[in-house]
């Protein structure tokens, strides 16, 4: 590996490096591979190791990269596409590969979204926990509450708990006519249990997709999904041909 001097910027040092270490990522490196130790690329650059630890973080932090004790710092897999756009309504799949049932309960919701359901406070629902997992990383985890009226057929198996409680009450919704799945996005910061699924630390950034699930008649389910902000882009439209990939190089 020869040495590659860096040109004189404007900008700052550590920044214009996370560009060079970017690129060379993109021609160098395949996903998974591990990169070089600090020494290595501290020389390969000519950049004291300081400056060469705040481009890894930001490139970290960007998704880029996966830095792990005892492994080292790893290339990042690609984000992961959430759709956001007016695609045809759907229940969520009990067969779907993409999402991973995890379990299920009968548990009280959170207050708002008790309110969106039209739901006196303290009334159980069905609470469905499911995973989304990228390249061998979790990328998502999601929370589906269904009130009980919402599946009046439904038959849980023995168990108590477990991936087989949660399909059941996905199979059971799709006997509803589903007319309307409205989502909206927002930025927020992990909460202690989502960064536990998503390996990430507590206040971490995540995307909370928010989906509405409308029957005829009402609102039959809702969702609270949150993506790892350094995973996940946003694709808009029924093709996806708009993309925000904020950070990615």
């Amino acid at each position: 590996m020869g040495t590659t001097q860096l040109e004189t910027v404007p900008e700052p040092k550590y920044w214009h490096l996370r560009t060079v270490l970017s690129e060379a990522l993109d021609s160098e490196f395949t996903v998974g591979e591990v990169l070089p130790n600090e020494r290595e690329l501290a020389a390969r650059f000519g950049v004291a190791r300081a400056t060469l630890r705040q481009a890894l973080e930001q490139l970290e932090l960007e998704g880029r990269l996966h830095r792990r004790r005892g492994v080292g710092t790893t290339v990042a897999p690609p984000r992961v596409g959430v759709e956001v756009g007016p695609d045809g309504p759907a229940w969520p799949d009990a067969s779907d590969d993409t999402w991973q049932p995890v379990d299920s309960d009968l548990s009280t919701p959170p207050a708002a979204v008790s309110t969106a359901l039209a739901l006196p406070r303290g009334i159980a629902v069905h609470t469905v926990r499911r995973s989304r997992v990228s390249h061998g990383h979790p990328v998502a985890a999601e929370l589906l509450y269904v009130p009980e009226s919402s599946v009046p057929g439904l038959h849980l198996p023995d168990a108590p708990s477990g991936p087989a409680r949660a399909r059941a009450v996905l199979r059971e919704l799709q006997h509803l006519d589903l007319v309307a799945q409205n989502r909206s996005v927002e930025l927020g910061s992990a909460r202690a249990d989502d960064a536990k699924q998503l390996d990430r630390l507590p206040g971490a950034p995540v995307l909370v997709v928010t989906t509405h699930f409308t029957t005829p008649t009402r609102l039959a389910a809702l969702s609270v999904a949150t993506y790892r902000a350094d995973t996940c882009r946003l694709t808009f439209g029924a093709t996806g041909g708009v993309e925000i990939e904020e950070g990615a190089a």
